[in-house]
């Protein structure tokens, strides 16, 4: 049985446009799409009054009987599922509209789902680039590789901008490597594998007369790691390798600017609820160029 690509709607525009993505993506992938709303306490706004012979915004009609907070959670899920017919008729939908909180719902479907897909709500200024609580809480928690797309990023599946699908490469990055290849295959796109390296300050300060060479050795190291992570990555992938000396977020950030997609792998760490995000991955979910995938690393 082909395990659902999820999306999780709130009926923000941002949230939808995450479910264009997200369909774009099921049918690049050749597997159901399941549209999930979930709320406890706050539901949207009621549609508004329709002309005479016309349906009420939103697209569902209120039916008999019906909670009216639960009416309007099926018109976010009709909504979004209508976008998602439009763009691929033939794509199977299923939809689900939950009285519970988001982040815990989103989670559980995440255990039966392919893939995650969540947006956030984009604001003005400066506080368009950070993150909702939802998305955050999901990106650390799914079973499953989680996508994040913010309000303010294109719709890259169907028309690839750039044509590239970035990975970061750290110690532990099988999965999140083999999930990039896989979509820089379906895409037809360059995978481009970055690994950042440093080189503790002390260690260039203690050796003044061989200066440079501290930094050749942890670059040559950089690199042999990188082509250790890269083995598994089948030969008909367009595949560009990378080492860049700096901090992994500002790296990676500076490579999701020219990408599709950039990939970074959590390590699951025994006896954790779920993912726990670190500095690199909590700061390219919050500001990169592109769409973020948060893939688990089991150990």
């Amino acid at each position: 049985m082909q395990l659902p690509l999820v999306v999780g709607v709130d009926g923000s525009e941002p949230s939808l446009r995450a479910a264009d993505w997200a369909a774009d993506e099921a049918a690049l992938r050749g597997v159901p799409l399941r549209v999930v709303y979930a709320s406890l306490w706050e539901f949207p706004p009621v549609p508004g009054p329709a002309r005479a012979g016309e349906a009420p915004a939103g697209g569902a009609v209120p039916a008999p009987g019906k909670p009216e907070g639960q009416v309007r959670a099926e018109d976010v899920v009709e909504a979004a599922a209508r976008r998602a017919r439009i763009r691929h008729p033939g794509l199977p939908i299923s939809r689900a509209a939950l009285p519970e909180e988001p982040e815990a719902a989103l989670v559980r479907e995440s255990r039966n789902a392919s893939v995650l897909v969540v947006g956030a709500r984009g604001r003005s200024g400066v506080a368009q680039l950070l993150l909702g609580s939802v998305s955050l809480f999901v990106a650390a928690h799914a079973d499953c590789p989680v996508i994040v797309v913010r309000g303010d990023h294109d719709n890259q599946v169907r028309t690839p901008v750039h044509g590239r699908v970035v990975v970061g490469v750290g110690d532990e990055s099988a999965e999140a490597v083999r999930f990039a290849a896989e979509e820089a295959e379906r895409r037809g796109a360059v995978l481009e594998a970055v690994r950042a390296w440093r080189c503790p300050a002390y260690e260039s300060l203690s050796h003044p007369l061989i200066t440079g060479e501290p930094e050749r050795v942890h670059e040559e190291e950089a690199a042999r790691a990188l082509e250790a992570a890269l083995r598994e990555v089948p030969p008909q992938v367009k595949l560009e390798r990378r080492t860049v000396e700096g901090p992994a977020r500002g790296v990676l950030l500076a490579a999701a600017r020219d990408a599709d997609l950039l990939v970074v792998g959590v390590r699951c760490r025994p006896g954790s609820l779920g993912l726990r995000l670190g500095r690199t991955s909590h700061r390219v979910l919050h500001h990169a160029a592109c769409p973020v995938a948060v893939v688990p690393e089991r150990a």
